[in-house]
């Protein structure tokens, strides 16, 4: 006999199985459309021309072709293999990709290459000098600012910017300062005294 569907179930009204396949095949068929349907409603985003761009990284003059929606991150790392600059949260909060740019400390992760036609532009593969460190390099390794060393390269970059901004003149300051650049392994005193000792020899 067949089922009353018109019945109504104590939780609600009840269906079939058959029509419970029905409504499951269904779905697939729609889920199954041709991609050309599907990307009809779609269109493709506007193709991006890439652009030439000229700067200076740690001393080289470089003339490059990018795609104008790259991070200055991605290009440094990607493009040029200069990994020091780590990214860590690509999103500017922690610090790991600071590098310095006309002299001044940026994070590099929220600003396009594309913004720094003819910028000077110094990473930290470009602090040491014929085999022998930056002072401020040697110290972090005198003072143990670093531990697993995944945001020394910013946290350098970052002192080397703080030095040459006036704000290095007490260990509360550097800390004020510094406090863009994260340590997850809490290496901090190391960190301070590290610029501290750095800016009374510069």
């Amino acid at each position: 006999m067949a089922e009353n569907t018109s019945e109504l179930h104590p939780a609600g009204p009840i269906i079939t199985r058959r029509e419970a396949i029905q409504a499951t095949a269904g779905a697939v068929a729609l889920a199954t459309l041709p991609h050309q349907s599907v990307a009809a409603t779609n269109p493709p985003a506007a193709v991006m021309n890439d652009m030439t761009l000229t700067m200076t990284v740690n001393g080289r003059p470089l003339t490059l072709t990018v795609d104008p929606r790259r991070s200055l991150l991605d290009v440094l790392r990607e493009t040029l293999d200069l990994p020091g600059t780590k990214k860590g949260c690509n999103q500017g909060a922690c610090g790991a990709c600071t590098i310095l740019v006309n002299g001044k400390r940026i994070v590099s992760c929220l600003t396009l290459a594309s913004m720094h036609d003819g910028a000077e532009i110094q990473t930290i593969e470009g602090l040491e000098k014929d085999g022998e460190l930056h002072p401020l390099q040697e110290a972090f390794v005198k003072h143990e600012g670093l531990q697993c060393g995944f945001c020394t390269s910013g946290q350098i970059m970052s002192g080397l910017g703080c030095i040459a901004e006036g704000h290095a003149g007490s260990p509360e300051e550097i800390q004020f300062w510094m406090s863009g650049n994260i340590c997850r392994c809490g290496a901090y005193p190391g960190i301070v005294a590290a610029v501290a000792d750095a800016a009374e020899r510069s």
